[in-house]
C-alpha cells in the first residue's frame, strides 16, 4: 500500500474547501422560499398524516435591529424536544442581500444537533404572509406563530401545547386583548378587560395547521377584501385570524399562565437589562405597539372594516386564565424577604 503525502499548504487548501462546501450547504439549506401556489389544494397535506406530538415554530422577522434577540430566541425553540422546526419568516424586502445570508449562516449554525432552523425570504412585506400555507414545511397539526421580542420559558411553551392538545380548535396563548361596542358612539373598539377576552395576539398563538389555508385561501371574496384592510392598515392580521377562529368554532381563545414571559417590545418595559446593553430600548422602539393610543384607535378600526366585510362580528368572550398548578399561597421568609411559599 502507498501512501500519500500531502504538503501542509495543500492541506490547508483541502480543509479551506471542505470548510466552504460546509458553509455553502448550510447556507443553501437554511434559507427557502415559498411554492409557486401556497394556496394550491392539491398541495395541501392529510392533517392525519401530520405530527401530534410536536410543533412548528413560525417566527416573525422584520428589523435588522432585532437580529441578536431572534437568534437567541430561535436557538431556544430548536433545543426543544416539542419543535419539529422552526421557520424565521423575514418580511422586510429593504433588508441587504447579505444581511440575509449572513442570518441564514448564523440560523444554520444555531439548528445543528437540534430541529432544524430555516430563513424564508417571505414574498412581501404584508403581514398576511405570516398566515401563509406551507404545506411543504409544516409536517406537524399545530404551529406557534410568534414574534421576534417575546421570550417564553420552556415550561410555559410546554403547558401551552398541553392545553392546545385538548382543545386542538382553539388559540392558545399568553396575551389576549378585548373587542367592545362603544355605546356612545356606537361602533367596535379595540381594549382590554381585566375579567374577559376574545383576541389572542400573535405574540404567542399557538393554532391548528389547517387554519393557516382557511384564512389565506378560504372565505371567498370576503376574505380576500378583509385580507386588503390588513394591507391597507399594516396592522391587524392577528385580529383577523381570531375572526376566522371564532367563526369556524364559535368560541374565544383560551388564555394560559406563562410563568415567565418576557415581551421586550412592551412600551410599559422601564430601564434596560444589563446583560443586553441598550437592545432593549431598540427592540422597543421597532414594535407597532410603541405607539400605544393610535396603535389600540387603528385596531378599532380594523374590528369595525372586518364588521363591514363580513357582516358580524363572530368573537366570543373567553374568561379566566388556565394555570399549571394550584399551591398554597402562604408568605415564607425567603432570603430575608417574604415570598410565595411555592416560589
Amino acid at each position: 500500500m502507498m501512501l500519500i503525502a500531502v504538503a501542509p499548504m495543500e492541506m490547508n487548501q483541502v480543509v479551506r474547501t471542505f470548510m466552504f462546501l460546509l458553509h455553502f450547504f448550510f447556507s443553501v439549506n437554511a434559507l427557502r422560499t415559498l411554492p409557486a401556489d401556497p394556496c394550491d389544494p392539491t398541495a395541501q397535506r392529510d392533517p392525519r398524516t401530520l405530527r401530534s406530538d410536536q410543533v412548528t415554530v413560525l417566527i416573525n422577522g422584520y428589523s435588522e435591529s432585532r437580529i441578536p434577540l431572534l437568534l437567541s430566541l430561535t436557538t431556544a425553540y430548536a433545543g426543544s424536544p416539542l419543535v419539529s422546526s422552526v421557520l424565521v419568516l423575514w418580511g422586510n424586502p429593504a433588508t441587504p442581500v447579505q444581511t440575509i445570508d449572513r442570518l441564514a449562516q448564523n440560523l444554520s449554525v444555531s439548528s445543528l444537533g437540534a430541529a432544524p432552523i430555516s430563513l424564508v425570504r417571505q414574498p412581501s412585506s404584508s403581514l398576511n404572509a405570516r398566515f401563509l400555507s406551507r404545506p411543504f414545511s409544516i409536517g406537524t397539526q399545530a404551529v406557534l406563530i410568534c414574534d421576534d421580542d417575546v421570550e417564553v420559558d420552556h415550561r410555559s411553551f410546554g403547558f401551552a401545547f398541553k392545553i392546545w392538545g385538548s382543545n386542538r380548535d382553539r388559540l392558545i396563548g399568553f396575551f389576549v386583548r378585548s373587542h367592545d361596542l362603544d355605546l356612545s358612539r356606537k361602533e367596535w373598539i379595540y381594549t382590554v378587560h381585566p375579567d374577559k377576552y376574545s383576541i389572542m395576539l400573535t405574540k404567542f398563538m399557538i393554532l391548528k395547521t389547517e387554519y393557516l389555508f382557511k384564512y389565506s385561501c378560504g372565505g371567498g371574496a370576503t376574505m380576500v377584501e378583509a385580507r386588503r384592510i390588513v394591507d391597507r392598515m399594516r396592522n391587524c392580521e392577528d385580529i383577523l385570524m381570531n375572526f376566522v377562529v371564532a367563526e369556524e368554532t364559535n368560541a374565544g381563545p383560551i388564555l394560559v399562565r406563562a410563568e415567565k414571559a418576557r415581551d421586550y417590545g412592551d412600551p410599559r418595559n422601564d430601564g434596560r437589562d444589563k446583560r443586553r446593553g441598550s437592545m432593549d430600548e431598540e427592540v422597543k422602539e421597532v414594535g407597532l405597539s410603541s405607539r400605544r393610543g393610535a396603535h389600540r384607535k387603528r385596531r378599532g378600526e380594523c374590528i369595525r372594516e372586518f364588521h363591514k366585510v363580513m357582516g358580524r362580528v363572530p368573537l366570543r368572550y373567553g374568561y379566566g386564565k388556565v394555570v399549571n398548578s394550584v399551591g398554597e399561597q402562604g408568605l415564607c421568609e425567603k432570603g430575608g424577604q417574604l415570598v410565595f411559599c411555592d416560589q
